[in-house]
């Protein structure tokens, strides 16, 4: 097989993982980005097209002469990229724009789990404030809120009370998330520990991929309110070679079949977001991408090259495909510009980034950074992704502080405790 033009769509730290990991491989001949960012130029060709504009892309594919369209974020997948790309013969990653609904509609992948007995919380859906109050009342504190459409990772509320629950029915319909709250569910809240697994599915056959355990909430100890992740690690130590396979028996297969049976099979990577309780793993909730920022720290991990896994789940061929993975682990630091994940300023200078990244073991993935004048400026809430292997996750934690105290950006901050559990859980059993 020759060399083969890639497109990656998106400009976030995911994105820019993905691009690093592509442009290692010996298949690539061209990689280009849109719109990208700063540290995603230093490995592409970054070009400024309307995603929205599904003609405008394809144009742009077939003029570069692209063989294969990375889709990194879920807007676009959700909004039908992948379908028109591939109703004109154009091999995409990504799933189709039903099989996106598991993360565009939250409602739609409870009524799957229920129909298919998928262990997942125990939920109701609601299009009106006064008979989600009612339930509130009959129901027992914390409790879980979700607005039913995409939220960019925010539209997620735990209420500790029933003045809270309440307060968040009314701020969801009220319009808080815009269009993804003309739905929402209320659910039980489950007792465990987080973790996010990954698997590859060509429509038929799944290859599981690395565990995750991402920090959502905005401050140390896990305090404040929820962002897009404020770093991650891998592996997470919860998710045993056994919670691996009883995850995929229970929760990643049956919905793989369920949706096949719909006529309307996933094919692309499977984010299962994951409780797991004292019954064994429980469905959270289904992202159809990579998580950000878990999708750097598995980057960091896979040893094999990602591209022909890629392009096997886009044309069925995962079967024939297995990956290898350092037996270290990676840690991700997000550090984001003060203010998120409220409101912030933008265009702050960032500097120090190459004695940082030129660190043993630390690469640091940009996310909403642009160049400008030669400088390297702040463009978003999350900016950076400072991620580095270890043998051990105190050891990547030690490295990418580290790294991330050789930074420069007076307007930014970021957790100082990414992977304390995993840590905690390293003191009391030390290898």
């Amino acid at each position: 097989m020759g060399k083969i033009n890639v497109l990656i769509i998106g400009s976030g730290g995911r994105e820019h993982s993905l691009a690093w990991a592509i442009a290692k491989s010996p298949m690539l001949e061209q990689l280009y980005c849109n719109p990208g960012n700063a540290g995603m130029a230093q490995v592409s060709t970054c070009v400024e097209l309307d995603t929205d504009n599904h003609q405008a892309i394809i144009d742009f594919v077939v003029d570069k002469k692209i063989g294969f369209v990375v889709i990194g974020p879920e807007a676009p997948l959700v909004d039908g990229l992948s379908d028109s790309l591939q109703s004109v013969g154009i091999m995409a990653f990504g799933p189709s724009a039903a099989a996106a609904q598991l993360e565009g509609s939250k409602a739609f992948t409870k009524d799957l789990c229920a129909a298919h007995s998928i262990p997942t919380a125990a939920y109701r859906r609601f299009k009106e404030a006064a008979p989600a109050k009612a339930y509130l009342q009959t129901k027992k504190m914390p409790i879980v809120i979700k607005a039913d459409g995409l939220a960019a990772g925010k539209g997620v509320i735990i209420a500790e009370d029933l003045r809270q629950a309440e307060a968040a029915v009314d701020d969801i319909f009220n319009g808080q998330f815009g269009a993804a709250g003309s739905e929402l569910i209320i659910e039980e809240f489950m007792e465990g520990e987080e973790a996010s697994f990954f698997v590859l599915v060509d429509g038929k056959h799944c290859l599981a991929l690395a565990s995750a355990q991402d920090h959502k909430q905005v401050g140390d100890g896990d305090v404040g309110p929820n962002t897009g992740g404020m770093g991650a690690y891998s592996p997470a130590a919860v998710m045993s070679e056994d919670m691996c396979a009883l995850t995929m028996r229970e929760i990643i297969e049956p919905t793989v079949k369920a949706l096949n049976q719909a006529g309307t099979p996933f094919c692309g990577v499977l984010y299962a977001g994951l409780m797991i309780t004292a019954e064994g793993p429980k469905l959270i909730e289904y992202n159809v991408r990579f998580g950000d920022p878990e999708c750097q720290v598995l980057m960091m991990r896979l040893k094999s090259d990602l591209l022909p896994a890629l392009m096997a789940t886009a044309d069925g061929s995962l079967a024939d495909i297995t990956l290898d993975w350092h037996g270290q682990a990676a840690l991700s630091v997000v550090m984001a510009t003060r203010g998120y994940p409220g409101s912030y300023d933008k265009g702050s200078t960032i500097s120090g980034l190459d004695q940082a990244g030129n660190r043993e073991n630390v690469t640091v993935f940009h996310a909403g950074t642009a160049q400008q004048n030669g400088d390297i400026i702040a463009t978003g809430g999350r900016v950076l992704n400072v991620t580095a292997l270890g043998a051990t996750v105190s050891q990547a934690q030690s490295r990418a502080y580290g790294a991330v105290d050789a930074i420069d950006w007076p307007q930014g901050f970021c957790r100082r405790d990414i992977g304390w559990r995993a840590i905690e859980r390293e003191k009391r059993h030390p290898q």
